[in-house]
């Protein structure tokens, strides 16, 4: 096991998705990357996976973070990571299209949904089937504020009920699946201020987050938004039981 000169293991992350120049949350990792380690101690070694290979096993991770970027090249490898992170334990946070894809795996694997899709892939989706549908108004370049559950994930890492947001997106969960969806074990723990959902998670998970705006956009880039601290903290728990 590699270990940093704080004494740390050196945790292995997926960034899930397909690396384009064009989305601004992938420019702004490598700067994220830097902060964690220099100002954190939380030396993580980032792996870019394609869509198109992410079906391949991840289990060797410490953590999978499945980015912006959708529509993704590959829907089922986004689907495979999301899973692989789900059923290993693996530490795993998705942003924008990962929180979206997260709740299109959960309704499909977990739910008992097998036909749930995801309107940005499958057009012309029933709206009974579509887990994930258009915006009445598209949040691209939208910033607001999310109210986070007391005693939630992520309001133990925000340390606040209320935090800014922004947002790069045209897709949002849909209503009528939420109900099922939290039946079966998934907890809605943000919510803007029209009471639509914003983050997701899974409380009896290692560490399974999820947020429709972009933590990453947060700030000037220069240190990490604390979700996404909380991934790394959790990867480098998640290496040291190696």
């Amino acid at each position: 096991m590699n270990h940093t000169a704080h004494g740390a293991p050196v945790a292995r992350i997926a960034l899930v998705g397909d690396r384009s120049e064009a989305v601004r949350s992938h420019a702004r990792i490598p700067a994220l990357l830097d902060a964690l380690r220099v100002r954190d101690g939380l030396d993580l070694d980032a792996y870019w996976i394609p869509s198109v290979d992410a079906a391949e096993d991840l289990t060797g991770f410490d953590a999978i973070w499945v980015l912006p970027g959708s529509p993704y090249r590959s829907e089922a490898g986004i689907l495979a990571a999301i899973r692989t992170a789900r059923e290993s334990g693996i530490p795993f946070l998705g942003t924008c299209g990962g929180f979206q894809h997260a709740l299109l795996e959960f309704a499909r694997n977990v739910c008992g949904l097998p036909g749930a899709g995801h309107a940005e892939n499958t057009p012309g989706l029933a709206d009974e089937d579509a887990v994930v549908i258009p915006l009445a108004c598209s949040l691209v370049g939208h910033e607001g504020t999310v109210d986070v559950t007391p005693g939630s994930r992520a309001a133990r890492l925000l340390g606040t009920e209320r935090t800014p947001a922004r947002y790069h997106c045209n897709y949002a969960p849909n209503p009528r699946h939420l109900d099922l969806l939290r039946a079966h074990g998934l907890a809605f723990t943000g919510t803007d201020d029209s009471g639509d959902v914003r983050i997701a998670e899974l409380p009896d998970h290692p560490f399974f987050l999820a947020t429709l705006f972009q933590p990453e956009l947060d700030g000037d880039g220069t240190r990490a938004h604390p979700l996404i601290t909380g991934l790394a903290t959790a990867a480098v728990d998640h290496a040291r039981t190696r």
